[in-house]
């Protein structure tokens, strides 16, 4: 049962990966087709980002409500039928008016999926799974180049990834039943400091009030484990948006190289969270984000030496890729246990929406900032990302150890009589 229920979420998670790479991927043709220009694309990823963002933060009542096994399927459906209905649009209006339910659809998922594995499996999973995210991002440009090279459309691709999204929908209705069933993993409280073990425990019965959104960020530590994740993303993102540009720019590397190292960025970050997965039970999510931000920053400088190579310079953006790989899973992953399962599902929601936020708004950003100063920034802004994440991270865990302080004294403390 349990290993059944996880084999459907990471087939889930596979499958959530698909519909991410489709507009930039088709977008060349598709704007071409519909009769609007290329800037056009900004407007339909903010719609889909707003929607994100809004299911995210409500992420938390309509899963206390129905469960994250129904929750998963309905937004799956969701956005299944926002692929199809992409796959039928002949007008730009039609594609904004099914990018709602698309990103309605894809918060909600997310946050629920995340919550229901960061309370229910061991670090690695989280890893892995968030791997297999990356290797459906990294199938759907595949699905779209067949799509269009084989004079089909770019409306196929979208019809083909719907079908695949229909398909798992059922799957997720017939297993909502193995939700329900399967044992978490619960926090020890083997003591009053540093990343507390892990053991299956019967989960205690579903929390009957919902948490406000005011009252769930001031919760101690919650604003720094939002800013933490907001640059994170915020990173990510950058970097995969503006990398290639800086190579050619600044570095002047050919623009066919610099789009191939860009390119491995994602690569490293899909095979970064593979190898991570065999490590992170050992060594603790806390680990796994101090020298993730570590590496990354040590790429970073690579980027920014000036040196006549640039082999330095690309072998650097690799290295950021693996760097970045193991921080979104294990800042996910510890939330039930710097914050209590209790807190999980509405602090990762907000979670959830300060990451769509982060990689939504910083890019363009960077993009207005550069266009002012240059593209020799670009490590710089990085490094300031990574400073940031990096603070707000060491910054919760000594809330998060003073907390597990005050406890361990106050439950090991002598009774009277």
């Amino acid at each position: 049962m349990y290993s059944l229920l996880l084999a459907i979420i990471y087939v889930a998670f596979i499958s959530l990966g698909l519909p991410d790479s489709l507009v930039g991927a088709g977008w060349p043709v598709m704007h071409q087709d519909l009769g609007v220009p290329v800037a056009f694309a900004g407007g339909l990823t903010m719609i889909i980002a707003g929607g994100t963002i809004l299911s995210s933060l409500a992420s938390e009542r309509v899963t206390r409500r129905f469960g994250a096994g129904v929750v998963t399927a309905v937004s799956v459906g969701m956005t299944a039928a926002a692929l199809v209905g992409f796959s039928m649009s002949n007008s730009f209006w039609m594609l904004c008016l099914w990018a709602i339910p698309y990103g309605l659809g894809a918060g909600a998922v997310d946050a629920a999926l995340n919550n229901y594995v960061a309370v229910h499996y061991a670090a690695r999973h989280m890893n892995w799974l968030h791997a297999c995210w990356g290797l459906g991002a990294s199938i759907s440009p595949f699905i779209m180049s067949y799509a269009l090279s084989s004079g089909s459309g770019w409306s196929s691709a979208y019809l083909i990834i719907g079908v695949i999204q229909v398909a798992l929908t059922f799957g997720l209705l017939v297993s909502i039943p193995l939700w329900r069933r399967v044992n978490p993993i619960a926090p020890t409280a083997a003591g009053p400091t540093g990343d507390t073990g892990e053991t299956h425990a019967e989960e205690p019965g579903p929390r009957s009030t919902h948490i406000p959104l005011a009252q769930a960020v001031r919760i101690p530590g919650v604003l720094l484990i939002l800013t933490a994740f907001f640059a994170y993303c915020a990173l990510e993102s950058t970097a995969i948006l503006w990398a290639s540009t800086y190579l050619v720019a600044d570095r002047g590397v050919t623009p066919a190289t610099a789009a191939a190292f860009a390119s491995l960025f994602l690569l490293g970050i899909t095979a970064g969270r593979f190898l991570a997965g065999f490590f992170a039970d050992r060594l603790g999510d806390r680990s796994m984000i101090r020298g993730g931000f570590a590496l990354v920053g040590v790429s970073v400088a690579m980027l920014a030496l000036p040196l006549q190579t640039d082999v330095l310079a690309l072998a650097g953006l690799v290295i950021a890729g693996l760097g970045c790989a193991p921080i979104y899973p294990a800042i996910i992953h510890s939330t039930p246990v710097n914050f209590g399962r209790d807190n999980s599902q509405a602090i990762i929601g907000i979670q959830m929406a300060a990451a769509y936020t982060g990689s939504t708004l910083v890019p363009p950003l960077f993009g207005a900032i550069s266009t002012g100063t240059g593209m020799w920034i670009f490590p710089l802004f990085l490094a300031l990302l990574v400073a940031l994440g990096l603070f707000m991270t060491e910054r919760l865990n000594r809330v998060v150890d003073r907390r597990r302080q005050v406890s361990y004294a106050t439950s090991h403390a002598p009774t009277a009589g």
